[in-house]
């Protein structure tokens, strides 16, 4: 026999009598699509997700704001100083992120699942621009170069001013007006110059030729002064020390060669910063000019003089001696692929004796 359907009700709630006196709990079915709306946010929590966002970025640039000038004080480094507020406001993001993940459900656990995901997959594809973070702090610990400093890539031929250094790349403002900006991982690589370190005194030479005619002792102290009347040039003072070596703070030209045209002479000058190289040079070069102008002094250049033997016009002459009346056969030379072409006799042929050859030896 079927078992007869019956309903009871009890304290724990309401059960269904199935056949064979089982009895199973009833389900709401309610229950299934409350739990599937709680797992999205409502609109009240996302409101409050982009509030808490946007008030987090405000923070976090105030709290830059508030301890850039003490990190500044402290570290005394632009670089150094830059990449810490930068993480100062990266960590207050990072807090405010997992504030908003909070509001909108999502579990710690499935940050940090999220997380190690992101990592695993930055790892693996990202890797040059890993390689670039790390040797972002090389360049940070070394201190090649600093923010404001004037370098110069030698193997790229590219020189400015560093305009930001970042965990990734430097920044740089050259002197044709543009930025270039170079991954940490390439400037690892490269010969840097910085024109800037410690001391921003250069030394830069100009280099001429004047005749061996010249008074070449009236040329060497002219230069000398021309050079210390250019205003960016260091005219004298204590000496000059780079290294273990020190050097003439004042002008000097020296003697380099001697050379085919003249004699070579290359003045040495200090400027006072390198920021206007090749602008000094043209003003020293037109300085020594204008000096030279009025001494017994006179630049060399190369000189040539050709020379021509008397045989020359003679030659022009027999060709257009041949072009105008043609040679008679007897003066004709032997052709030696055979023949007559014009210019001689065949094998076969015989050639006719010269008469006239010994009536001019008086045979």
């Amino acid at each position: 026999m079927y078992g007869v359907l019956q309903s009871a009700e009890n304290e724990s709630g309401s059960t269904t009598e199935t056949p064979g006196d089982e009895s199973v709990p009833a389900t709401d079915a309610t229950d299934g699509v409350v739990n599937i709306s709680g797992s999205f946010p409502t609109i009240e929590e996302i409101a409050l997700a982009l509030i808490v966002l946007v008030i987090g970025w405000f923070v976090s640039k105030l709290v830059v704001r508030m301890t850039g000038r003490t990190v500044a004080q402290r570290i005394e480094r632009p670089s150094v100083t830059r990449t810490v507020l930068r993480g100062v406001r990266a960590s207050v993001l990072l807090v405010t992120v997992i504030v908003v993940a909070y509001i909108l459900g999502v579990s710690g656990g499935e940050i940090f699942l999220s997380v190690t995901v992101i990592s695993a997959v930055i790892a693996v594809v990202l890797a040059p621009l890993v390689s670039s973070f790390i040797n972002g702090f090389f360049v940070l610990a070394d201190r090649p170069y600093e923010i404001g400093d004037m370098i110069e890539i030698v193997d790229e031929g590219h020189r400015g001013f560093v305009e930001d250094i970042t965990i990734r790349y430097t920044k740089i403002f050259t002197l044709e007006n543009t930025f270039i900006v170079i991954p940490n991982s390439e400037i690892q690589q490269r010969d840097v110059v910085n024109y800037s370190a410690e001391d921003e005194r250069t030394r830069v030479s100009v280099e001429f030729d004047i005749t061996y005619e010249s008074d070449l002792e009236a040329a060497q102290k002219h230069a000398e002064r021309a050079a210390r009347n250019v205003e960016t040039v260091i005219s004298g003072g204590p000496d000059i020390r780079v290294g273990s070596a020190r050097y003439a703070a004042a002008p000097v030209c020296a003697i380099d060669e001697y050379g085919d045209d003249g004699i070579v002479l290359v003045l040495y000058f200090w400027i006072k910063n390198p920021y206007k190289q090749a602008i000094v040079r043209s003003d020293v070069q037109e300085a020594i000019r204008d000096r030279f102008a009025d001494l017994d002094v006179e630049f060399a250049y190369p000189h040539r003089h050709h020379v021509f033997d008397d045989t020359s016009g003679v030659a022009r002459m027999a060709v257009d001696d041949y072009s105008a009346e043609p040679r008679p056969d007897s003066a004709r030379v032997p052709n030696p692929d055979g023949g007559r072409d014009g210019r001689g006799a065949g094998p076969n042929e015989p050639v006719e004796p010269d008469t006239d050859r010994g009536t001019d030896r008086g045979e």
